[in-house]
């Protein structure tokens, strides 16, 4: 792959939704940690990409309620807490949207999970970013409406910790202590969650987008499920995509 330079792009869905940058000591995610390697190439207009509008709801209270049903006498799940244990504002990505009622997909076990969240308790921003894994290609793209900015190599799961496959969405920005450690100066957290690890770290096997040490690891199966990338590439992804980004991980 030949490396052009890179376009550096901070989104004003970033702004308006706000990334929930926070410390990230070394629990919650989970990846065979190690970051900087062959530099991400950024192109330009890719026409055969339909353009996807993904709404994001950001709760208001210090508490979300979530129910399994929109009408009549809905019961309520689990609360959702405001913010995220890490300091980020919590993030939904919006499914469907009913007078009053909103469809959301949960940062949750089992991955896939959805609620109903009531549309006076968050507040709502839109956009057009997403992006797109392919663990057979080890390859991470990244589109703007009908424009790929970002096309990189990436390391995802080993064998016995594979990455899992399914339409997620990030939910917070991390920023680790240590920016040469193993997850690189920047962490996304994704609402996905390993399908052969529950606890990792201190987490819940939450599956991550994050940076590395171990640069010679990208293109190659190696991590405990999370999805790593060069640091140059996260760092332009911190700048870019906001909190609420579509992540569609494929075979």
């Amino acid at each position: 792959m030949k490396n052009v330079s890179m376009r550096k792009i901070v989104s004003a869905a970033a702004v308006a939704i706000g990334l929930g940058v926070a410390a990230l000591g070394g629990g919650g995610l989970f990846g065979a940690e190690s970051g900087g390697s062959p530099a991400p190439t950024s192109v330009e207009a890719n026409a055969s990409q339909s353009v996807a509008t993904s709404t994001v709801a950001t709760a208001r209270k210090a508490s979300l309620a979530v129910f399994d049903a929109p009408d009549g006498a809905p019961a309520e799940l689990s609360p959702l807490p405001n913010p995220r244990p890490s300091g980020a504002p919590l993030v939904l990505l919006v499914v469907e949207d009913r007078p009053g009622w909103l469809q959301v997909q949960l940062p949750e076990r089992p991955n896939g999970s959805t609620g109903w969240v009531r549309a006076g308790e968050v507040t709502t921003s839109s956009h057009q970013f997403r992006i797109e894994v392919s663990l057979g290609g080890h390859v991470l793209t990244a589109f703007d409406g009908d424009q790929r900015i970002l096309e990189t190599p990436v390391a995802v799961g080993a064998e016995m910790t594979p990455t899992p496959t399914g339409h997620f969405y990030t939910t917070e920005l991390l920023r680790p202590t240590n920016p040469r450690g193993a997850y690189g100066p920047y962490a996304f957290g994704l609402s996905a969650h390993s399908d052969v690890l529950t606890d990792f770290a201190g987490g819940d096997g939450t599956v991550g987008i994050h940076g590395t040490n171990d640069p010679s690891s990208l293109g190659t199966d190696a991590s405990h499920g999370c999805v790593r990338i060069d640091n140059e590439a996260i760092t332009f992804l911190a700048e870019s995509v906001p909190a609420g980004t579509p992540v569609d991980i494929v075979a």
